[in-house]
């Protein structure tokens, strides 16, 4: 275990996190669009385990185990909630193999359900007993911390927050909605007190909202909780005609999420800028959610004035040889550029 957890480390400074995991295995070739479901932990752990190296490599300082969508009634609905415990076994193991090879933090991770019902009692049993069991297995596999995320009804986010709160780990839980407020109909800061009150050490948002529609949302967020604050926008340039990555548009007119995203993707530079300016806020743990990638990652930790290992291969156009600075004439003249 790292000698520092995640509160001394926000003491001191801002933690950078990254995920965005169903997206870029989606990418890769290992993760069916549609249904999310991390199978490729037991399917192709190594392609999991890459991944996590290259965000380590990037400036990550957690490994969030892959168990987004990792629970009993996402398995379920695929027909493999047999493997619910392998799976979430598997990635707990990974993240922490991987953590190990620098000095990041293990996350266990458990987010929205689709089983919360406010209208059906039963419903807070069959979370609770979902939160539980996760979370029991991010204990014994050695977590650091748990990230609750996506949290899309204030409900079901108080169940997160006690069950972790009972484990012993510190618990970050961020909201992700498609609205100024939660289903159950509380405005997103008031959520983010609730929770606050409830014990959550670090709360915030995640998901939905790409950097230039979360950040005002965050800055009130800052100003009414107390305790550090978390921001994981999608790199997309969301609007506020368009405020959430569900809303954007192809050219033609059709709703371009999920798999039609890629022209409104954010490039390195405005998430390194997001970064510094969620940073500048007081945001203290600061990542990047859906359709984030390791370039991001070491962008914004660059921007946050960090030397990481992948530093060694930053870009330097100065080399380039077109744009760099000893460029000749035969060059130029090669790319159309000469006079």
């Amino acid at each position: 275990m790292p000698a520092r957890g995640l509160l001394d480390r926000l003491a001191d400074d801002v933690v950078l996190c990254a995920e965005g995991y169903l997206f870029e295995l989606e990418r890769r070739g290992y993760l069916k669009s549609g249904p999310y479901v991390p199978e490729v932990v037991l399917d192709h752990p190594a392609a999991v385990a890459e991944l996590h190296r290259e965000f380590l490599r990037a400036g990550a300082e957690v490994m969030v185990a892959f168990t987004y969508y990792g629970h009993r009634e996402k398995l379920r609905h695929i027909g493999r909630e047999d493997d619910l415990e392998p799976l979430n076994r598997n990635a707990l193991g990974i993240a922490r193999e991987i953590a190990a090879e620098g000095d990041a933090l293990v996350a266990g991770n458990i987010c929205n359900t689709w089983a919360y019902d406010p209208a059906d009692p039963d419903s807070s049993a069959v979370v609770r007993g979902m939160y539980e069991e996760q979370v029991g297995w991010a204990v014994e596999e050695g977590a650091d911390l748990i990230v609750a995320e996506t949290m899309d009804f204030l409900g079901e986010a108080l169940i997160a927050v006690e069950v972790v709160k009972a484990s012993g780990l510190p618990v970050v839980l961020t909201f992700a909605s498609l609205a100024e407020e939660t289903i159950d109909g509380v405005p997103l800061v008031e959520a983010c007190t609730r929770v606050e009150q409830a014990g959550a050490d670090v709360v915030g948002l995640n998901c939905s909202r790409g950097p230039a529609t979360m950040l005002p949302l965050l800055e009130r967020v800052r100003a009414a909780v107390a305790c550090p604050v978390a921001a994981q926008p999608v790199p997309y340039r969301t609007t506020p005609d368009h405020f959430a990555f569900h809303f954007l548009q192809t050219t033609d007119g059709r709703n371009a999420f999920p798999l039609e995203l890629d022209p409104h993707t954010c490039t390195r530079f405005e998430m390194a800028e997001f970064a510094v300016r969620a940073r500048d806020l007081g945001v203290g743990f600061v990542g990047i959610c859906c359709g984030g990638a390791p370039h991001h990652v070491r962008a914004m930790a660059e921007a946050l004035g960090r030397e990481v290992p992948s530093s060694q291969y930053s870009p330097d156009l100065s080399l380039h040889p077109v744009l760099g600075d000893e460029t000749g004439t035969k060059q130029k003249q090669y790319f159309g550029w000469g006079e």
